[in-house]
C-alpha cells in the first residue's frame, strides 16, 4: 500500500508485503486477478527474496520498499479498505499499530521476526500476528497492498493485492474551492491529502480531447495548449472559477488549472481541471503522477 504525494481510486493505496524464505514450501495460489498468495519461511534477507517471489509469481514488477507496518490484529484477516486505513495512517477498529519502520535495502536483508514487534534492531522476540509492507512500482502507477500473517513459528502466508492507476473524474462547480475540491477527492480516496502545492493555467483553443487530457494527467506537454500562469501554494479558498484571475491571467475563454497535491506513501497526484460552460462547471480529473 511514498500514494502523486496518491489519488485515483485513491487514488487508492499501496503496500505490499514481503516475508519471505526460499526453503519454504512455495506452493503459489491466484486469489484473483489482482491478487496473489504464497505461505514462505522466514530466514535472512527474506523480505527482498519474497519480493522477488511475488515478482515471479505475477509477472510484474511489486517496486521499491516504502514502509513497513506491524500490527496486532487479533488473528483476523483485513480488508483491502482497512489495509489502506493502516497505510494511511488512520485508526482500524480492533486494530493496534506496534510500530512503522522506512523501507531501504537494510530492512530487505533482514527476517520477518526482527520486523514483527515493529521496531527493525536485530531482535524478534515480540512476534505480532501480522505484517504489512508498503512498495512502490518505479513510475508511480502501480501499488501493492499485502497482508502477511504469522503462521506458526517461522512460517507466514501473505496475500499480495495490486492497485492500478485507476483516473477519478468528478464534475465541480465553479464556486467550488480549491481546499473543496482537496476534500471531493479526499472523500473519494478515503485518504487525507496534501496541497494543492501549486495550479499551473492552461489556456487554448479549444476544450482539450480525452488522449490530451491522459497527456496532461502523465505530466506532459499537449501542443495546442499553452502555460500562461503558474503559482505555488495557491490559497484553498479560491473557487475553481477564479483562479485564472487570481493567477494574474483574467481573460481566458478557455481554462485548464492543473494541481499537484499529495496522498500518503503515493506521493504526487495531479488534477487537471477543466472550464465548461464559461466557467459555470468544471469537469476534474486525477491519478498518480511522478515517482515516489
Amino acid at each position: 500500500m511514498t500514494a502523486l504525494r496518491d489519488i485515483t481510486r485513491r487514488v487508492t493505496i499501496v503496500t505490499a508485503a514481503l516475508i519471505v524464505g526460499l526453503t519454504a514450501s512455495y506452493a503459489p495460489s491466484q486469489a484473483a486477478e489482482d491478487q496473489a498468495r504464497t505461505t514462505i519461511t522466514d530466514q535472512p534477507g527474506a523480505p527482498g527474496i519474497m519480493l522477488h517471489q511475488f515478482e515471479d509469481l505475477t509477472g510484474r514488477p511489486v517496486g521499491d520498499l516504502d514502509t513497513v507496518l506491524a500490527v496486532d490484529t487479533g488473528g483476523r484477516n483485513l480488508t483491502v479498505d482497512q489495509l489502506d486505513a493502516l497505510v494511511a495512517g488512520r485508526e482500524v477498529d480492533g486494530v493496534t499499530v506496534l510500530g512503522a519502520m522506512s523501507g531501504g535495502r537494510d530492512i530487505l536483508d533482514t527476517t520477518m521476526a526482527d520486523l514483527a514487534d515493529g521496531v527493525y534492531d536485530g531482535r524478534g522476540d515480540t512476534p505480532t500476528s501480522s505484517l504489512l509492507f508498503a512498495s512502490s512500482t518505479p513510475d508511480g502507477r502501480e501499488w501493492c497492498l499485502t497482508m502477511c500473517m504469522a503462521s506458526g513459528k517461522s512460517f507466514w502466508e501473505c496475500v499480495l493485492s495490486r492497485r492500478g492507476d485507476q483516473t477519478l473524474t468528478l464534475d465541480l462547480g465553479g464556486g467550488t474551492t480549491l481546499g473543496g475540491m482537496k476534500a471531493a477527492f479526499e472523500k473519494a480516496n478515503n485518504a487525507a491529502a496534501e496541497g494543492p502545492y501549486a495550479v499551473e493555467t492552461l489556456t487554448g483553443d479549444g476544450e482539450p480531447s480525452a488522449e490530451e487530457m491522459e497527456t496532461l494527467l502523465d505530466g506532459g506537454e499537449v501542443d495546442s495548449l499553452r502555460r500562461v500562469a503558474t503559482v505555488e501554494g495557491p490559497d484553498p479558498e479560491w473557487a475553481l472559477g477564479d483562479v485564472a484571475e487570481k493567477s494574474g491571467v483574467p481573460y481566458l475563454k478557455t481554462r485548464i488549472h492543473i494541481f499537484t497535491l499529495g496522498l500518503p506513501i503515493l506521493g504526487k497526484i495531479v488534477v487537471v481541471c477543466v472550464s465548461h460552460n464559461d466557467g459555470k462547471t468544471w469537469k476534474c480529473a486525477a491519478k498518480p503522477w511522478g515517482g515516489f
